[in-house]
């Protein structure tokens, strides 16, 4: 049938049945090369999908799909891919936090939560800081919102775990101020005073329960 005939059949049903009827659809292949020729498309369409299956089995080194977890110890991610985010120290253990809270506003879905405490002088200080990965989007909106570059998102991506709670995670090894603030104390011992260690953990240890180590 062709697509004119299609045309006057819907034409003369709704014309008869006043309230239009739906007539006879034909699919592009078989409208535009009949049944036959939509075979040899079906077919031609074949050839060229197992071609690249074929080239790929004669010249394997050409394969592009990751063999995890094989490679896992050479798999590298691209730098655009994110993941974890983390809080970066410096080689003296110091980060760039000043729980100014703009991160946690930039925030679309408050996966992330800046706790202060006051210091001996009285000044705001991080106490925590806690991100939750089970509600994050990646949307790298808090790196981008942090004025002191005191976020970063890394590639690493084993991630899996069969409690939720343990994607819960506190990104700072101490409590206390700034490296801009601790760099300008040149005693070494009153730096380290006003840096109190906070242990590695992933888990709601900081909504009052049992920590539980992350083990990094």
């Amino acid at each position: 049938m062709k697509e004119s005939d299609t045309s006057e059949l819907k034409t003369r049903r709704s014309d008869a049945n006043g309230a239009g009827i739906a007539g006879i659809v034909l699919s592009p292949v078989r409208r535009h090369h009949g049944f036959i020729g939509g075979v040899f498309s079906g077919l031609l369409s074949l050839v060229q999908g197992m071609a690249v299956t074929l080239k790929y089995f004669v010249r394997p080194s050409t394969v592009v799909t990751r063999q995890y977890p094989e490679n896992r110890k050479t798999l590298k991610m691209y730098e655009r891919f994110r993941s974890l985010l983390i809080m970066p120290h410096d080689p003296d253990g110091c980060h760039n936090c000043t729980a100014c809270g703009i991160c946690e506003t930039a925030c679309p879905n408050a996966s992330i939560s800046v706790v202060s405490r006051k210091d001996a002088a009285g000044k705001k200080v991080l106490k925590n800081y806690v991100w939750r990965m089970d509600s994050c989007t990646f949307c790298n909106a808090c790196v981008q919102a942090c004025p002191f570059s005191a976020l970063s998102m890394n590639g690493y991506f084993e991630n899996a775990v069969y409690d939720r709670r343990l994607l819960s995670y506190s990104l700072n090894r101490y409590s206390g101020p700034p490296a801009s603030v601790l760099k300008k104390i040149e005693d070494l011992t009153e730096r380290v005073k006003m840096m109190e260690p906070c242990l590695p953990y992933s888990g709601q240890s900081v909504f009052g329960e049992t920590p539980v180590d992350s083990g990094g």
